[in-house]
């Protein structure tokens, strides 16, 4: 008998009516043999909800407090979807992350997983149980709960798939896979049979959200075959494993895109050869993200270096840069909002040199400007107007021939 885990999100158990689809389905598996275990999201929008609540009554919560309320919501789904499975005539039993033997890392409300003690979800199963899971959270050395951020019920569901050796990790959600871009905004995206977990990893990083980043780096650290299927649809989903074949032998498998980015430029910094290193440790040291950086050297022993962030965080990496304006010595700051990213990934790329070119004489010729630019093996980013970040998708899905003989209704 083999264990398949299965996790269903936000949206398939967003009613009462789809959490008994989601109990169909989980039983559909049962039957074929397997042992299951299923991690689950919040209920819809309710974890909004609650942060929300937390919001109307204070403009800074405790983090402590807002870990102990936010987890709540998955609890709610755990124990409708056991109470839904006993109904059907099925052993279910629910458990929080705790219950289940996640272990955290001290940090609130974006914690990391450090270990799972399996013993009593085994046992569970043992005793012929179908085990549901609370996802996004766990239990840290101190005994306080800590929650692993948004999206954290991907990476639960892959650790536990991981910890308990499954043959593989079924990812439930709205859409019926991984797509070659966002089908809403792009009718003719094509879904993929497979991708890699480096292609996957880049385009989670880059903006696709069919799954979160860190689940996919947990899978491809430990071998774990994952599949991104429909809740609701009854096909198969898309493949996320370590080798997969090449379709039509594309250089490019997607294209991810996010917008709300800014560009920030410290002007006049000094010339030497510490002065990247001060800068970005203090970024680092306030955990703020950069993303894209390039460095202008004017010739007078002076440079400017821009760094592209979410725009959300903006306010705070200028008060930061501020602070330690002495320290840094620099002139001034500027920024450039209403900026988003647009990126293509494969793995062909990397024995394909000429793939860059092809992308910046396509955005060239729709008159689309790149203002930055960053590059990996596998995936070339750009910087480009939010105006023109729907004209340099639909351009690069077509250039690079990705499109779906059908479009896909959505």
């Amino acid at each position: 008998m083999g264990l398949i885990v299965q996790k269903f999100g936000g949206t398939s158990v967003g009613s009462i009516e789809r959490i008994q689809n989601v109990a169909d389905r989980v039983i559909e598996t049962y039957k074929q043999g397997k042992d299951v275990v299923v991690v689950v999201s919040a209920m819809g929008i309710s974890t909004d909800h609650l942060i929300q609540m937390a919001n109307d009554i204070s403009e800074n919560p405790s983090k402590r407090e807002l870990d102990m309320l936010v987890s709540t919501g998955e609890q709610v789904s755990m124990s409708l979807l056991a109470m839904a499975l006993q109904e059907k005539g099925y052993q279910s039993i629910s458990l929080t992350g705790w219950q289940a033997g996640i272990k955290t890392e001290n940090a609130y409300g974006n914690a990391r997983i450090l270990d799972i003690d399996i013993k009593r979800v085994n046992g569970h199963l043992a005793n012929g149980n179908i085990v549901i899971v609370a996802g996004f959270q766990g239990l840290t050395d101190d005994d306080e709960i800590a929650t692993l951020g948004r999206g954290g019920s991907d990476t639960t569901a892959v650790a536990l798939a991981a910890s308990l050796k499954a043959e593989k990790c079924e990812i439930y959600t709205d859409v019926t896979g991984v797509y070659t871009t966002d089908p809403r905004v792009v009718k003719e995206a094509r879904k993929l049979d497979s991708i890699s977990y480096d292609e996957m990893l880049e385009m989670a990083n880059l903006g696709a959200g069919v799954l979160h980043p860190r689940s996919v780096e947990f899978a491809k650290n430990y071998n774990v075959k994952l599949e991104v299927r429909s809740s609701m649809e009854k096909e198969t989903g898309t493949m996320i494993e370590e080798d997969v074949s090449m379709e039509g032998n594309l250089t490019v498998r997607g294209i991810a895109f996010e917008d709300n980015v800014t560009k920030v430029t410290v002007h006049g910094l000094q010339d030497d050869i510490s002065t990247l290193s001060t800068l970005f440790t203090i970024l680092s040291d306030h955990k703020i993200n950069v993303d894209i950086i390039i460095q202008n050297t004017n010739g007078n022993e002076a440079t400017d270096i821009s760094f592209s962030l979410d725009s959300q965080v903006l306010k705070y990496a200028l008060e930061v840069l501020s602070k330690y304006q002495t320290e840094l010595n620099y002139e001034h700051i500027s920024y450039e909002g209403d900026l988003s990213k647009v990126s293509i990934v494969g793995s062909g790329m990397i024995s394909n040199p000429g793939v860059a070119a092809k992308m910046f004489n396509i955005l060239a010729s729709k008159q689309i400007k790149v203002k930055m630019v960053s590059t990996s093996e596998i995936k070339v980013s750009t910087i480009v107007d939010n105006s023109t970040m729907l004209s340099a998708i639909e351009c690069l899905h077509e250039a690079f021939e990705l499109e779906a003989k059908q479009p896909v209704n959505v």
